[in-house]
């Protein structure tokens, strides 16, 4: 496939409901892209099948269960043929789960479900990835974490969200081991904000469209200096 012909390439997980659903939604507007949503149950993603309906041939739909490990390294089987001759540009590893735990009330096995769903999942993710990332120039995976990960940040001190904020913060720290196993790729970590969410009713301030046109002006600015940096979606710099 000539360059010119070559789409810009994409993977979001986490896809068919709330941030991964918006940037699909919007990835999908331009037919220069070519997407692949990665989703825990595609029969259920009403949504989703309905932009892929849309979208000409431009939207991929795969199964994969971020916390179930067999179901990532089962996915590459369905990436091939999507991917393997034009590999990846953009990796954006999305998916997440979070609990509202106290530290000194904390479910030990929900923490490990949380590590396992928010921190082992991307690395796999990425590692099933790097074959194709590796087959593209940009070679670019984004990390969307939180400023509850922050240790520097002022706005999550507080007792709530004990294992949530601890696997964020755990995913800032694979970012930065990546970059230094990998520096040819380029690697960010991004808060997307308070977004109004399934998963964030109680403290939504920003609509999804808002957010992720902030996030996808950020992934598509940042050059290889800018990897291993902690970025908000309005392009700021957030402290580790």
């Amino acid at each position: 496939m000539s360059s010119a012909s070559r789409p810009t390439t994409w993977l979001v997980t986490g896809s068919s409901r709330g941030i991964g659903f918006e940037l699909v939604r919007q990835l999908v507007a331009s037919s220069d892209n070519l997407v692949v949503a990665a989703c825990r149950t595609p029969d259920k993603a009403t949504a989703l099948k309905g932009l892929k309906a849309s979208a000409k041939g431009t939207l991929h739909i795969v199964q994969m269960d971020v916390s179930d490990f067999d179901s990532i390294r089962a996915s590459a089987k369905q990436l091939e043929p999507i991917l393997g001759e034009i590999g990846l540009d953009y990796l954006i590893n999305n998916a997440a789960v979070a609990s509202r735990d106290l530290p000194f009330a904390l479910d030990p096995e929900e923490l490990l479900q949380l590590m396992r769903t928010n921190v082992a999942g991307p690395a796999v993710v990425s590692q099933v990835c790097l074959p194709f990332l590796e087959k593209s120039v940009k070679k670019i995976i984004l990390h969307i974490s939180s400023t509850a990960g922050s240790l520097g940040s002022t706005s999550w001190i507080g007792a709530g969200y004990t294992s949530y904020s601890m696997s964020k913060a755990a995913l800032n720290m694979l970012t930065l081991k990546q970059k230094a196993e990998r520096p040819d790729l380029t690697l960010i970590t991004l808060c997307p904000g308070p977004v109004k969410t399934d998963m964030n009713t109680e403290n939504g301030q920003l609509e999804p469209e808002e957010s992720v046109a902030g996030i996808l002006k950020v992934i598509t600015s940042v050059t290889a200096e800018d990897s291993g940096k902690f970025f908000s979606h309005d392009g700021k710099t957030i402290p580790w």
